[in-house]
């Protein structure tokens, strides 16, 4: 089967940004076919650049994790001779992405409302921490968002500290927010001709995720709380204690809690008038996990996860990432990719994009610029007569 040109070849992103989220986002782009040129401060880059232990053989793990298939050019946007380099850049980009404070690129000239004049076609993502209005001054770091926006407070044991997530998992959805309403405003762009600003802020795509605990409050005036691995609304949906160590069960039905009691040798569980429903197990939640972990103590989390899987109950022992790439490979999923440079050398291995395309797309592979090491030749690309 032939593989197709990528989606987004012949569409330029100038990548204006830093840390993660919009990194992320210029990434994913770049993996679809764009060419991304990313603009760094001279001598220091990216902040992520320095952001470590731990470091590869060629850098900070954090800045390699979001930065491959680009290009890097330093240029110092105080100096009126590498802003118009800067300025030439976005009037030839189909696509700006950007971070700075508010009213950081306005004061540059590189703003939407400037650049839009001479390249009416561009799709223009700022990205904030809390807007451009009341929180343009507020500093966006995602933990503080999390802690802000009320992830923190349902995220731990219930009697325990508030928790962050254990990545930073506001920049990660920010980033898909940004790359969704970049791709929709460039498909709109083939009918009308023209581009867009997306405003984009961290708490708008934190507070987007919460779904139903965001629902309860709204639609029923309850606040979640934590509550550790337990669910608000389904049981049993937690981990559950085995000989060797925490078991995930998610039974999202009857017919699954079932089967679960009837694999635990309780099949009279099910016939429990307490646990009948979903909505009874849930109340009765704090009589029904100790009655499930004393038949799990009998046997490992391996052999439980073997057996619940075998008759359909969502189970799965509690492994570590290494664990989650192994058995990703392990189901044919192709987790990982190696990146090379530009002499072709694997430099490391990293996580793929997780779309998987059929007829099949190829991965595009370039490792991680370093700091400016395309700056002679796209300097020269940019001085050169459009043509």
């Amino acid at each position: 089967m032939p593989t197709p040109e990528a989606p987004l070849a012949g569409i330029l992103v100038a990548d204006f940004s830093r840390v993660l989220a919009g990194p992320l986002a210029t990434m994913t782009l770049a993996d679809l076919g764009a060419r991304v040129i990313k603009v760094e401060r001279p001598d220091v880059g990216d902040d992520t650049r320095s952001w470590g232990p731990p470091f590869s053989a060629t850098g900070s793990t954090y800045f390699e994790s979001v930065n491959r298939n680009k290009e890097s050019v330093c240029l110092d946007l105080t100096d009126s001779r590498d802003l118009e380099l800067a300025r030439e850049l976005i009037a030839r980009a189909d696509v700006v992405v950007e971070n700075f404070k508010p009213g950081g690129m306005q004061r540059l000239g590189l703003d939407y409302d400037t650049v839009r004049q001479p390249n009416p076609g561009l799709v223009y993502a700022s990205i904030t921490g809390f807007g451009s209005t009341g929180g343009r001054d507020l500093l966006g770091y995602d933990f503080v968002v999390q802690a802000l926006g009320g992830l923190m407070s349902i995220t731990g044991e219930t009697d325990g500290e508030a928790m962050k997530a254990g990545v930073a998992l506001v920049d990660v959805l920010t980033a898909k927010d940004a790359v969704a309403g970049i791709l929709a405003a460039l498909f709109r762009r083939q009918s009308t001709g023209l581009g867009a600003l997306l405003e984009l802020n961290l708490l708008s795509s934190l507070q987007g995720s919460l779904a139903n605990q965001a629902q309860a409050y709204l639609g029923a005036g309850v606040i979640p709380v934590r509550l550790g691995n337990t669910h608000p609304s389904i049981a049993p949906y937690e981990t559950l204690d085995c000989g060797d160590g925490p078991i995930a069960v998610a039974c999202g039905n009857d017919g699954q809690f079932r089967r679960l009691a009837e694999v635990l040798g309780a099949a009279s569980l099910a016939e429990d008038p307490r646990f009948l429903t979903n909505a009874l197990r849930v109340a009765n939640r704090a009589a029904l996990v100790p009655l499930l972990e004393e038949r799990l103590h009998a046997q490992g989390a391996a052999e439980w996860q073997r057996r619940l899987t075998e008759v359909g109950v969502p189970a799965g022992r509690v492994g570590t990432i290494a664990d989650g790439l192994e058995l990703a490979s392990s189901l044919g999923l192709d987790p990982t990719i190696e990146v090379v440079d530009a002499s072709g050398a694997t430099v490391a291995t990293q996580v793929r994009h997780p779309i998987t395309w059929t007829p099949p797309l190829a991965h595009r592979t370039a490792a991680p610029p370093l700091l400016g090491e395309q700056d002679a030749a796209v300097r020269d690309w940019l001085t050169a007569p459009v043509g």
